[in-house]
């Protein structure tokens, strides 16, 4: 398995980068690096409404004691004409107004009388209390964010702080899923023999948007060469990656490795992860556009997409690392693991007092779709695991996942 994923990975570039406005490029990759136009902030501002003094002035200040300092004026946050504070006086600023020349600190409305000519103070400041001082955040020509970092809401307030209107990155990644199979129906009905509902489409949409995708889902293919050639014609243009679902194994029905075998575009790979077996990776079309190719079984359909697809459409999109983040944990419960594959079993992980994790296994495996939906990781047996004791420690791949 190992080699058939280094194999594919190494054929998947990321995308050529663009240039976006700022806004549009949240949740993208960055493509290059994003320096400060200038210092952050721009220029000494209040970060309270209040007053703006010397500290000379007001040392020593207290409810027994009030320091009394005339009021120069008023200074809002659209104030631009310079102005200096001299000896026993204030001037009154509103928070995000640039400071007067010579201010020490911003003494906070509550620590006066909220004079209007005058004003009492009955408590003294310390320097640089209720003020921000040009670039204390970070410098001109700092780097605010490094290539290969996703664009994140915060990220984009700090950029939009410093002055930054549009960047440099890695487009959100197109992602067309395709389910194959006559048997299928679509969802909103119960299925009846020979009929089983279409949930690979589904669930691999949902898991493609997850991961970061524009994913697509284009609905239910026919067993039929010509049918499933006739929608990649249609969908490779507007897709930086395919993914199928079903008619990967061996029999005369699996049309979708028939159809590919004969055009030598996709190669199929008996694969030692359990329940995959089977997957298929390559590309089409005269673009030459990556290809996925997964199992029918739902199960299995979730756990190859988790080993193989996510890892393309994170590389894809630039980012680094493409696999889910691991954890060691120690498990609760005995379990037994088929010889012979890398078993990912899907666990509901605990984090401990004190630190570490603890991890149960869900009844039912890979198979059982109600063990997925209440998973918070995989658990990742090796190939020569048959028995892991319950005490054992194992590796966990964690979802991201909020409860």
């Amino acid at each position: 398995m190992a080699e058939f994923l280094q194999g594919a990975m190494a054929k998947v570039r990321p995308l050529p980068t663009i240039d976006l406005d700022l806004t549009q490029a949240c949740g993208c990759v960055l493509g290059a690096d994003v320096p400060a136009p200038g210092p952050l902030p721009a220029f000494d501002h209040a970060t309270v409404d209040g007053y703006a003094v010397r500290l000379e002035d007001v040392t020593g200040a207290s409810a027994e004691r009030p320091v009394n300092l005339k009021v120069l004026g008023d200074v809002s946050a659209a104030s631009w004409r310079p102005v200096r504070l001299v000896a026993g006086t204030c001037f009154a600023v509103a928070a995000g107004a640039a400071l007067p020349s010579g201010t020490d600190a911003v003494i906070p409305l509550n620590w006066t009388d909220e004079g209007m000519a005058a004003v009492q103070v009955i408590q003294a400041p310390k320097r640089g209390h209720g003020l921000k001082r040009t670039g204390s955040e970070r410098a001109s020509g700092e780097v605010l964010a490094h290539n290969g970092r996703q664009v994140t809401p915060q990220l984009v307030a700090l950029l939009a702080a410093a002055g930054v209107g549009d960047i440099i990155v890695r487009p959100t990644p197109r992602v067309v899923v395709i389910a194959t199979g006559d048997e299928l129906m679509d969802t909103g009905r119960v299925s009846q023999p020979g009929q089983l509902v279409d949930v690979n489409s589904h669930a691999l949409t949902a898991a493609a948007s997850e991961a970061g995708a524009h994913a697509y889902r284009v609905g239910i293919c026919d067993d039929e060469p010509e049918a499933l050639r006739a929608v990649l014609d249609d969908q490779t243009l507007r897709a930086d990656l395919i993914i199928t679902t079903g008619g990967t194994g061996t029999g005369p029905g699996d049309m979708v490795r028939r159809t590919f075998g004969r055009d030598r575009t996709v190669t199929f790979s008996p694969v030692s992860v359990y329940p995959c077996n089977t997957i298929g990776f390559g590309t089409v079309g005269p673009e030459e556009v990556p290809i996925t190719c997964l199992p029918g079984d739902p199960g299995a359909a979730m756990i190859a997409f988790e080993v193989l697809a996510r890892p393309i459409i994170l590389r894809l999109a630039g980012a680094e690392p493409v696999f889910r983040p691991s954890v060691r944990a120690n498990l609760i419960e005995s379990v037994s693991s088929p010889v012979g594959y890398r078993e990912f079993r899907p666990v509901h992980v605990a984090e401990r007092r004190g630190g570490g994790y603890t991890v149960a296994p869900l009844p039912g495996g890979p198979y059982t779709l109600s063990s997925l939906a209440e998973a918070t990781g995989l658990m990742v047996l090796g190939e020569k695991v048959t028995t892991a004791p319950a005490g054992s420690t194992v590796d966990i791949l964690l979802f991201d996942r909020h409860r």
